[in-house]
């Protein structure tokens, strides 16, 4: 990721990379995505079930705990980015029929550019030293989408079939895109707390072009 902050800033992605982390479009364009650092957990099954809010309950406190790190030993504070979510199935009609318990997931929060493993690390024994482990395995992933179709969808997860149906149907094969990673959602909004009218998720599909 470019840092383009001084240290004096305080760094937000939705401001430092506001075409990916603050689009407008309730179309689908598309945009290329670097390289980025992120918090991980990985998992599987229903989204509603106990291992995602496990996860959940494991990957914000290494997130928070590495933003007062970074500011309290490295001068440099920050906005923590919102909640992503990758998602797939090895059967792909799982996943397009809706058949929950076969989904799996990887809970995602990007990291500034500066942050490396090391203060990652640090968070990790002093959360165990604390006795306040993560309940759910927590690392470092690294990885680069590259061209993604992405779009702002507000309203309940339940109302992107549609939007999605027509992107994988007709929008992809009309630019001669195919698939190249997983469904990569991005929770602007506290879905916890948030009426579903009223979520605001980034929905974003890596594509490559189709080799004839």
């Amino acid at each position: 990721m470019v840092d383009t902050l001084s240290p004096a800033s305080k760094w937000d992605v939705k401001k430092v990379l506001a075409a990916l982390y603050a689009p407008k479009n309730r179309g689908f364009e598309l945009v290329n995505v670097p390289e980025l650092a992120y918090l991980a957990v990985d998992g599987e099954g229903d989204p509603d079930g106990q291992a995602f809010q496990r996860a959940i309950r494991s990957i914000y406190p290494v997130a928070y705990g590495v933003k007062f790190l970074s500011k309290r030993t490295l001068g440099r504070d920050y906005v923590v980015p919102p909640l992503e979510a990758l998602w797939w199935a090895d059967d792909p009609q799982a996943f397009a029929s809706g058949i929950r318990d076969e989904w799996k997931w990887t809970e995602l929060i990007l990291l500034p550019a500066w942050i490396t493993e090391n203060e990652v690390s640090d968070v990790l024994s002093d959360l165990k030293r604390k006795v306040r482990s993560p309940e759910s395995p927590v690392h470092v992933r690294t990885f680069s989408e590259g061209d993604c179709l992405q779009v702002l969808h507000v309203g309940p997860f339940s109302a992107e079939g549609p939007l999605l149906s027509d992107l994988h149907k007709t929008l992809m094969p009309s630019l001669g895109k195919t698939f190249s990673g997983p469904h990569h959602e991005i929770y602007l909004s506290d879905f916890r707390r948030t009426a579903p009218e009223k979520l605001r998720t980034i929905l974003r599909q890596p594509v490559r072009d189709i080799t004839p």
